[in-house]
């Protein structure tokens, strides 16, 4: 049996059955365990298994969220009694936009000092990340969401109230 196809043609069944670009069989004889931790599957905690087909409420960075359990990538656990932290490590600059610098030197040959109020022109610039810590069952997870304005930074503050209330 030819496990690689030749390019431009289909793969073949083991049983010589029809030619389909379908997928190949499972050389292991088995599919994996979603819940297996040698897989690296999430293993859900004890009491906490999160219900089938429970909707993501809420993603903050890597951090899911559901009616009943968080889901981080060091695995799963019931949000009752989580605690929530919320660090703002953004920081706002001021500058005077080039622009500016260009109209001013332009418009000072005309006015006079009159062109010299562009460089009174400030623009604020928004950079750096937001960290959110969620603790509880045992685990410890941190996520850094990176910011480029405030509306980010207020956006990841409601949606860590939203999950603190399902904590609740």
């Amino acid at each position: 049996m030819n496990e690689h196809p030749e390019p431009g043609r289909p793969w073949q069944g083991p049983d010589n059955g029809p030619a389909g670009w379908g997928l190949p069989p499972d050389p292991h004889g088995g599919g994996l365990d979603p819940y297996n931790p040698s897989t690296g599957g999430y293993m859900p905690a004890e009491g906490g298994t999160p219900l089938p087909g429970e909707p993501t409420l809420l993603t903050i960075g890597d951090i899911a969220v559901t009616q009943n359990t968080v889901i981080t990538p060091a695995g799963r656990f019931p949000i009752k009694g989580t605690v929530w932290t919320v660090t703002d490590m953004s920081r706002a600059e001021q500058h005077t936009p080039t622009w500016a610098i260009v109209v001013a030197i332009l418009v000072f040959w005309w006015t006079c000092l009159l062109g010299l109020l562009f460089l009174l022109v400030k623009e604020t610039r928004v950079n750096g990340h937001v960290q959110v810590t969620v603790q509880g069952a045992g685990h410890h997870h941190s996520t850094l969401v990176p910011v480029s304005n405030r509306v980010i930074v207020t956006q990841v503050n409601q949606q860590v109230n939203h999950a603190r209330s399902l904590a609740a």
